[in-house]
């Protein structure tokens, strides 16, 4: 069975959060909210209080095929600021492991240098960061899948970014099946 760890901290997009922890969680993937905080609750972006299943210091990164990102202005910048995440980000992309991130959150693959040469996409108040990082920017899309790297643009774009993640963790089929199942409609 696949596994993804979805990272949160104070400050993290709530729908951005909880959209791929609920769509990954349908398709049967088995799904770690991770606490890059000292506690377990973080107060996300609009005060919504969230409680994750583990913090970053009680995981083995080893165990996920996938790491995922929620944005967040100020979330991003606590994920960010956590050296841990950063070096395993780092990491799972030199194994070619699966990485994603939606809204400001794919600022720090573009900071890690992981999005040179690369189409991406991010909120469009990040786009230039994203550029200045060596990406090629998709403006019109929603999801940008480029190998391992998953990239979305903001938190009307969560349930694309979701399907996506599970797309590629559990392949087209389940994706379709998941998508017609809870009636999306493009």
């Amino acid at each position: 069975m696949a596994k993804a760890a979805v990272f949160i901290a104070d400050g993290s997009e709530e729908v951005e959060a909880i959209t791929p922890v609920d769509l990954l969680r349908r398709a049967k993937v088995d799904v770690d909210v991770v606490s890059v905080m000292p506690e377990l609750e973080i107060t996300a972006s609009r005060n919504v209080k969230i409680t994750a299943d583990k913090l970053i210091g009680e995981i083995d990164f080893d165990e996920y095929d996938l790491l995922v990102l929620p944005g967040g202005i100020r979330g991003t910048n606590n994920l960010n600021a956590n050296e841990e995440l950063k070096k395993q980000i780092v990491r799972f992309n030199d194994q070619g492991k699966g990485i994603a991130a939606i809204c400001a959150a794919p600022s720090i693959f573009a900071g890690l240098g992981l999005l040179n040469g690369k189409t991406s996409t991010c909120n469009p108040g990040f786009w230039d960061e994203l550029r200045a990082g060596g990406a090629n920017v998709i403006e019109d899309s929603k999801v940008v899948v480029n190998g391992n790297i998953i990239t979305s643009q903001a938190m009307g774009t969560s349930v694309d970014f979701g399907l996506a993640l599970v797309g590629y963790l559990c392949g087209e089929e389940e994706k379709e099946a998941l998508k017609a199942n809870v009636r999306f409609y493009n």
